[in-house]
Protein backbone atom coordinates (compact mmCIF):
# COMPACT_ATOMS: atom_id res chain seq x y z
CA UNK A 1 0.00 0.00 0.00
CA UNK A 2 2.69 2.50 1.04
CA UNK A 3 4.71 1.46 -2.02
CA UNK A 4 2.37 3.58 -4.14
CA UNK A 5 3.60 6.68 -2.30
CA UNK A 6 6.98 6.22 -3.98
CA UNK A 7 5.44 7.91 -7.04
CA UNK A 8 5.48 11.13 -5.00
CA UNK A 9 9.23 10.96 -4.35
CA UNK A 10 9.91 14.06 -6.45
CA UNK A 11 7.84 16.13 -4.05
CA UNK A 12 9.17 14.37 -0.94
CA UNK A 13 12.58 12.72 -1.61
CA UNK A 14 12.43 10.56 1.53
CA UNK A 15 9.69 8.53 -0.16
CA UNK A 16 12.34 7.22 -2.55
CA UNK A 17 13.14 4.69 0.20
CA UNK A 18 9.90 2.93 -0.69
CA UNK A 19 11.39 1.93 -4.04
CA UNK A 20 13.98 -0.22 -2.29
CA UNK A 21 12.87 -3.79 -1.77
CA UNK A 22 15.33 -4.31 1.08
CA UNK A 23 13.93 -1.33 3.01
CA UNK A 24 10.34 -2.49 2.60
CA UNK A 25 11.27 -6.05 3.62
CA UNK A 26 12.86 -4.77 6.80
CA UNK A 27 9.84 -2.58 7.54
CA UNK A 28 7.47 -5.50 6.92
CA UNK A 29 9.47 -7.51 9.45
CA UNK A 30 9.26 -4.72 12.03
CA UNK A 31 5.55 -4.18 11.36
CA UNK A 32 4.74 -7.88 11.68
CA UNK A 33 6.60 -8.04 14.98
CA UNK A 34 4.93 -4.95 16.43
CA UNK A 35 1.44 -6.13 15.48
CA UNK A 36 1.93 -9.62 16.94
CA UNK A 37 3.47 -8.36 20.18
CA UNK A 38 0.89 -5.60 20.57
CA UNK A 39 -1.92 -8.15 20.23
CA UNK A 40 -0.27 -10.56 22.64
CA UNK A 41 -1.28 -10.06 26.27
CA UNK A 42 -4.87 -8.92 25.71
CA UNK A 43 -5.47 -11.48 22.99
CA UNK A 44 -4.15 -14.33 25.13
CA UNK A 45 -6.28 -13.22 28.10
CA UNK A 46 -9.32 -12.97 25.82
CA UNK A 47 -8.72 -16.42 24.35
CA UNK A 48 -8.08 -17.95 27.76
CA UNK A 49 -11.39 -16.57 29.06
CA UNK A 50 -13.32 -18.01 26.10
CA UNK A 51 -11.57 -21.34 25.64
CA UNK A 52 -11.88 -22.52 29.23
CA UNK A 53 -9.91 -25.77 29.28
CA UNK A 54 -7.82 -24.67 26.31
CA UNK A 55 -6.58 -26.93 23.54
CA UNK A 56 -7.18 -30.65 24.13
CA UNK A 57 -3.88 -32.54 24.47
CA UNK A 58 -3.39 -36.10 23.16
CA UNK A 59 -3.50 -38.33 26.24
CA UNK A 60 -1.19 -40.90 24.64
CA UNK A 61 1.61 -38.34 24.54
CA UNK A 62 4.46 -38.09 27.08
CA UNK A 63 2.90 -37.75 30.55
CA UNK A 64 4.90 -34.65 31.43
CA UNK A 65 3.92 -33.09 28.12
CA UNK A 66 0.20 -33.69 28.77
CA UNK A 67 0.32 -32.24 32.29
CA UNK A 68 2.32 -29.13 31.37
CA UNK A 69 0.36 -28.20 28.24
CA UNK A 70 -3.16 -28.75 29.55
CA UNK A 71 -5.23 -25.57 29.73
CA UNK A 72 -3.05 -23.52 27.37
CA UNK A 73 -5.18 -21.55 24.89
CA UNK A 74 -4.77 -22.10 21.16
CA UNK A 75 -5.49 -20.14 17.94
CA UNK A 76 -2.38 -18.03 18.47
CA UNK A 77 -1.99 -18.32 14.73
CA UNK A 78 -4.38 -15.36 14.53
CA UNK A 79 -1.59 -13.20 15.99
CA UNK A 80 0.79 -14.47 13.32
CA UNK A 81 -1.73 -13.93 10.53
CA UNK A 82 -2.45 -10.39 11.71
CA UNK A 83 1.25 -9.55 11.68
CA UNK A 84 1.84 -11.21 8.31
CA UNK A 85 -1.11 -9.58 6.60
CA UNK A 86 -0.48 -6.19 8.19
CA UNK A 87 3.20 -6.16 7.27
CA UNK A 88 2.57 -7.35 3.72
CA UNK A 89 -0.37 -5.06 2.98
CA UNK A 90 1.50 -2.00 4.24
CA UNK A 91 4.83 -2.53 2.52
CA UNK A 92 4.40 -4.80 -0.51
CA UNK A 93 3.55 -3.77 -4.06
CA UNK A 94 -0.11 -4.73 -4.15
CA UNK A 95 -0.17 -4.74 -7.95
CA UNK A 96 2.05 -7.84 -7.88
CA UNK A 97 0.21 -11.10 -8.60
CA UNK A 98 2.65 -13.19 -6.56
CA UNK A 99 1.87 -11.21 -3.41
CA UNK A 100 -1.85 -11.85 -3.76
CA UNK A 101 -1.42 -15.56 -4.51
CA UNK A 102 0.73 -16.25 -1.43
CA UNK A 103 -1.64 -14.17 0.70
CA UNK A 104 -4.63 -16.05 -0.69
CA UNK A 105 -3.12 -19.43 0.19
CA UNK A 106 -2.06 -18.24 3.64
CA UNK A 107 -5.43 -16.78 4.58
CA UNK A 108 -7.46 -19.66 3.13
CA UNK A 109 -5.38 -22.23 5.01
CA UNK A 110 -5.56 -20.04 8.10
CA UNK A 111 -9.37 -20.03 7.95
CA UNK A 112 -9.35 -23.81 7.55
CA UNK A 113 -7.05 -24.12 10.55
CA UNK A 114 -9.29 -21.82 12.57
CA UNK A 115 -12.29 -24.02 11.79
CA UNK A 116 -10.29 -27.04 12.94
CA UNK A 117 -9.15 -25.35 16.17
CA UNK A 118 -12.65 -24.04 16.91
CA UNK A 119 -14.09 -27.54 16.50
CA UNK A 120 -11.48 -29.01 18.84
CA UNK A 121 -11.95 -26.38 21.54
CA UNK A 122 -15.74 -26.27 21.52
CA UNK A 123 -16.10 -30.06 21.48
CA UNK A 124 -13.00 -30.69 23.63
CA UNK A 125 -11.69 -33.31 21.24
CA UNK A 126 -8.44 -33.76 19.33
CA UNK A 127 -10.31 -34.79 16.16
CA UNK A 128 -11.35 -31.43 14.67
CA UNK A 129 -12.36 -31.16 11.01
CA UNK A 130 -12.26 -34.52 9.26
CA UNK A 131 -9.12 -35.31 7.32
CA UNK A 132 -10.98 -35.72 4.03
CA UNK A 133 -12.73 -32.36 4.31
CA UNK A 134 -9.50 -30.65 5.29
CA UNK A 135 -7.57 -32.22 2.42
CA UNK A 136 -10.34 -31.40 -0.05
CA UNK A 137 -10.35 -27.71 0.88
CA UNK A 138 -6.57 -27.56 0.77
CA UNK A 139 -6.59 -29.15 -2.68
CA UNK A 140 -9.12 -26.64 -4.05
CA UNK A 141 -7.15 -23.66 -2.74
CA UNK A 142 -3.77 -25.03 -3.86
CA UNK A 143 -4.97 -25.93 -7.36
CA UNK A 144 -6.50 -22.47 -7.76
CA UNK A 145 -3.29 -20.79 -6.58
CA UNK A 146 -0.98 -22.77 -8.89
CA UNK A 147 -3.33 -22.25 -11.84
CA UNK A 148 -3.20 -18.49 -11.28
CA UNK A 149 0.60 -18.61 -11.10
CA UNK A 150 0.81 -20.56 -14.36
CA UNK A 151 -1.66 -18.31 -16.19
CA UNK A 152 -0.75 -14.88 -14.85
CA UNK A 153 2.77 -15.19 -13.46
CA UNK A 154 5.51 -13.34 -15.32
CA UNK A 155 7.87 -15.42 -17.46
CA UNK A 156 11.38 -14.60 -18.63
CA UNK A 157 11.77 -14.62 -22.45
CA UNK A 158 14.80 -16.87 -21.93
CA UNK A 159 12.70 -19.68 -20.42
CA UNK A 160 9.07 -19.31 -21.55
CA UNK A 161 8.28 -22.89 -20.42
CA UNK A 162 9.39 -22.18 -16.83
CA UNK A 163 5.85 -21.57 -15.54
CA UNK A 164 4.95 -25.25 -16.01
CA UNK A 165 8.38 -26.72 -15.33
CA UNK A 166 10.24 -28.08 -12.33
CA UNK A 167 13.74 -26.66 -11.89
CA UNK A 168 16.43 -28.75 -10.25
CA UNK A 169 19.10 -27.42 -7.89
CA UNK A 170 22.75 -27.77 -8.94
CA UNK A 171 21.79 -28.57 -12.58
CA UNK A 172 21.50 -25.03 -13.92
CA UNK A 173 19.79 -25.80 -17.25
CA UNK A 174 17.77 -28.85 -16.32
CA UNK A 175 14.02 -28.24 -16.54
CA UNK A 176 11.27 -30.84 -16.48
CA UNK A 177 8.28 -29.40 -18.32
CA UNK A 178 5.16 -31.05 -16.90
CA UNK A 179 2.67 -29.00 -18.89
CA UNK A 180 -0.61 -28.68 -17.03
CA UNK A 181 0.38 -31.62 -14.80
CA UNK A 182 2.50 -29.02 -13.05
CA UNK A 183 -0.68 -27.75 -11.38
CA UNK A 184 -1.03 -31.08 -9.56
CA UNK A 185 2.67 -31.05 -8.64
CA UNK A 186 2.54 -27.48 -7.33
CA UNK A 187 -0.62 -28.23 -5.34
CA UNK A 188 1.10 -31.27 -3.82
CA UNK A 189 4.02 -29.07 -2.70
CA UNK A 190 1.69 -26.54 -1.05
CA UNK A 191 -0.50 -29.16 0.66
CA UNK A 192 2.50 -31.22 1.73
CA UNK A 193 4.27 -28.21 3.23
CA UNK A 194 1.12 -27.15 5.09
CA UNK A 195 0.54 -30.54 6.69
CA UNK A 196 4.23 -31.11 7.42
CA UNK A 197 4.45 -27.87 9.43
CA UNK A 198 1.20 -28.82 11.15
CA UNK A 199 2.73 -32.13 12.29
CA UNK A 200 5.88 -30.36 13.50
CA UNK A 201 3.92 -28.03 15.78
CA UNK A 202 3.96 -30.08 18.96
CA UNK A 203 6.42 -28.43 21.38
CA UNK A 204 6.89 -24.82 22.53
CA UNK A 205 8.73 -22.94 19.79
CA UNK A 206 9.46 -26.07 17.79
CA UNK A 207 7.63 -25.10 14.59
CA UNK A 208 7.81 -21.31 14.54
CA UNK A 209 11.61 -20.95 14.54
CA UNK A 210 12.22 -23.41 11.64
CA UNK A 211 9.41 -21.62 9.78
CA UNK A 212 11.18 -18.30 10.29
CA UNK A 213 14.48 -19.83 9.17
CA UNK A 214 12.80 -21.17 6.02
CA UNK A 215 11.07 -17.81 5.44
CA UNK A 216 14.39 -15.98 5.72
CA UNK A 217 15.97 -18.43 3.28
CA UNK A 218 13.17 -18.09 0.75
CA UNK A 219 13.04 -14.35 1.23
CA UNK A 220 16.63 -14.25 0.02
CA UNK A 221 15.88 -16.69 -2.79
CA UNK A 222 12.90 -14.59 -3.91
CA UNK A 223 15.05 -11.47 -3.90
CA UNK A 224 17.76 -13.13 -5.98
CA UNK A 225 15.61 -14.94 -8.58
CA UNK A 226 13.47 -11.84 -8.99
CA UNK A 227 16.52 -9.73 -9.88
CA UNK A 228 17.84 -10.32 -13.39
CA UNK A 229 21.46 -9.42 -12.58
CA UNK A 230 21.68 -11.65 -9.51
CA UNK A 231 19.90 -14.49 -11.32
CA UNK A 232 22.37 -14.28 -14.19
CA UNK A 233 25.37 -14.19 -11.84
CA UNK A 234 24.17 -17.19 -9.84
CA UNK A 235 22.92 -18.94 -13.00
CA UNK A 236 19.48 -19.54 -11.51
CA UNK A 237 16.26 -19.13 -13.44
CA UNK A 238 15.03 -15.54 -13.51
CA UNK A 239 11.40 -15.23 -12.40
CA UNK A 240 10.28 -11.61 -12.92
CA UNK A 241 8.21 -10.11 -10.12
CA UNK A 242 9.00 -12.69 -7.44
CA UNK A 243 11.35 -10.31 -5.64
CA UNK A 244 8.29 -8.77 -4.03
CA UNK A 245 7.71 -12.04 -2.15
CA UNK A 246 10.70 -11.06 0.02
CA UNK A 247 8.43 -8.50 1.70
CA UNK A 248 5.93 -11.25 2.50
CA UNK A 249 8.71 -13.45 3.90
CA UNK A 250 9.89 -10.53 6.02
CA UNK A 251 6.39 -10.19 7.44
CA UNK A 252 6.42 -13.92 8.32
CA UNK A 253 9.68 -13.47 10.22
CA UNK A 254 8.43 -10.43 12.13
CA UNK A 255 5.07 -11.97 13.01
CA UNK A 256 6.82 -15.21 13.97
CA UNK A 257 9.16 -13.37 16.32
CA UNK A 258 6.20 -11.58 17.87
CA UNK A 259 4.42 -14.89 18.41
CA UNK A 260 7.58 -16.51 19.81
CA UNK A 261 7.63 -13.75 22.43
CA UNK A 262 4.62 -15.49 23.98
CA UNK A 263 5.22 -19.04 22.73
CA UNK A 264 8.69 -19.38 24.26
CA UNK A 265 8.72 -22.08 26.97
CA UNK A 266 6.52 -22.24 28.90
CA UNK A 267 4.10 -21.22 26.15
CA UNK A 268 1.28 -18.86 27.04
CA UNK A 269 -0.51 -19.74 23.81
CA UNK A 270 -0.24 -22.28 20.98
CA UNK A 271 -0.42 -21.33 17.32
CA UNK A 272 -2.82 -24.21 16.64
CA UNK A 273 -3.80 -25.31 13.17
CA UNK A 274 -4.72 -21.68 12.50
CA UNK A 275 -1.04 -20.88 12.40
CA UNK A 276 0.63 -24.12 11.34
CA UNK A 277 -1.55 -24.83 8.29
CA UNK A 278 -1.27 -21.20 7.16
CA UNK A 279 2.49 -20.98 7.62
CA UNK A 280 3.15 -24.28 5.88
CA UNK A 281 0.90 -23.30 3.00
CA UNK A 282 2.70 -19.95 2.78
CA UNK A 283 6.11 -21.62 2.48
CA UNK A 284 4.79 -24.03 -0.14
CA UNK A 285 3.26 -21.21 -2.18
CA UNK A 286 6.49 -19.19 -2.01
CA UNK A 287 8.52 -22.22 -3.17
CA UNK A 288 6.18 -22.78 -6.14
CA UNK A 289 6.20 -19.09 -7.10
CA UNK A 290 10.01 -18.86 -7.02
CA UNK A 291 10.42 -22.22 -8.83
CA UNK A 292 12.41 -23.69 -5.95
CA UNK A 293 10.06 -26.48 -4.94
CA UNK A 294 12.82 -29.06 -4.53
CA UNK A 295 14.95 -26.66 -2.49
CA UNK A 296 12.00 -26.38 -0.08
CA UNK A 297 12.38 -30.11 0.62
CA UNK A 298 15.97 -29.38 1.64
CA UNK A 299 15.43 -26.17 3.60
CA UNK A 300 12.30 -27.62 5.20
CA UNK A 301 13.91 -31.01 5.71
CA UNK A 302 12.88 -30.97 9.37
CA UNK A 303 9.23 -30.72 8.35
CA UNK A 304 9.74 -33.52 5.83
CA UNK A 305 11.26 -35.75 8.52
CA UNK A 306 8.36 -35.07 10.88
CA UNK A 307 5.80 -35.93 8.20
CA UNK A 308 7.70 -39.05 7.09
CA UNK A 309 7.94 -40.29 10.67
CA UNK A 310 4.15 -40.25 10.92
CA UNK A 311 3.62 -41.94 7.56
CA UNK A 312 6.22 -44.62 8.28
CA UNK A 313 4.81 -45.25 11.74
CA UNK A 314 1.24 -45.61 10.50
CA UNK A 315 2.17 -47.81 7.52
CA UNK A 316 4.42 -50.09 9.57
CA UNK A 317 1.88 -50.43 12.38
CA UNK A 318 -0.91 -51.36 9.97
CA UNK A 319 1.33 -53.96 8.37
CA UNK A 320 2.92 -55.52 11.45
CA UNK A 321 1.06 -54.24 14.51
CA UNK A 322 4.38 -52.89 15.82
CA UNK A 323 5.91 -49.40 16.04
CA UNK A 324 9.22 -48.17 14.69
CA UNK A 325 9.26 -45.01 16.78
CA UNK A 326 8.26 -44.81 20.43
CA UNK A 327 5.79 -42.16 19.30
CA UNK A 328 5.24 -40.10 16.17
CA UNK A 329 5.78 -37.35 15.09
CA UNK A 330 9.46 -37.90 15.73
CA UNK A 331 9.89 -35.06 18.25
CA UNK A 332 7.76 -37.10 20.66
CA UNK A 333 10.03 -40.11 20.05
CA UNK A 334 12.93 -38.14 21.48
CA UNK A 335 10.79 -37.00 24.41
CA UNK A 336 9.99 -40.65 25.13
CA UNK A 337 13.74 -41.36 25.07
CA UNK A 338 14.11 -38.93 27.95
CA UNK A 339 15.26 -35.78 26.15
CA UNK A 340 14.08 -32.57 27.81
CA UNK A 341 11.64 -30.54 25.72
CA UNK A 342 14.11 -27.65 25.44
CA UNK A 343 16.80 -30.08 24.24
CA UNK A 344 14.57 -31.43 21.47
CA UNK A 345 13.52 -27.94 20.39
CA UNK A 346 16.99 -26.38 20.30
CA UNK A 347 18.57 -29.35 18.52
CA UNK A 348 15.81 -29.26 15.92
CA UNK A 349 16.48 -25.54 15.46
CA UNK A 350 20.15 -26.34 14.83
CA UNK A 351 19.17 -28.94 12.24
CA UNK A 352 16.95 -26.35 10.53
CA UNK A 353 19.82 -23.86 10.33
CA UNK A 354 22.12 -26.47 8.80
CA UNK A 355 19.48 -27.46 6.23
CA UNK A 356 18.88 -23.81 5.35
CA UNK A 357 22.62 -23.35 4.73
CA UNK A 358 22.63 -26.41 2.47
CA UNK A 359 19.59 -25.09 0.61
CA UNK A 360 21.26 -21.73 0.02
CA UNK A 361 24.45 -23.45 -1.12
CA UNK A 362 22.52 -24.95 -4.04
CA UNK A 363 22.18 -21.43 -5.46
CA UNK A 364 25.89 -21.28 -6.11
CA UNK A 365 26.55 -24.96 -6.88
CA UNK A 366 25.56 -24.84 -10.53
Amino acid sequence: MLYLLSEMRDALPVLNLLKYLTFRTFMATATGFIIAVAMGSRFIAWMRARQGKGQPIRKEGPERHVLEKAGTPTMGGLMILAGMVGGTMLWADLTNVYVWVVLMVTLAFGVLGFMDDYDKVTKQTTAGVSGRVKLGIQALVAVAAVTILVMFGQVSPDTPQLSTSVAFPIFKRLLLDLGWFYVAFGAFVIIGASNAVNLTDGLDGLAIVPVMIAAATFGLIAYLVGNYNFAQYLQVHFVPGTGEIAVFCGAIIGAGLGFLWYNAPPAKIFMGDTGSLALGGALGAVAVATKHEIVLAIVGGLFVAEALSVMIQVAYFKRTGKRIFLMAPIHHHFEKLGWAESTVVIRFWIVSLILAAIGLATLKLR
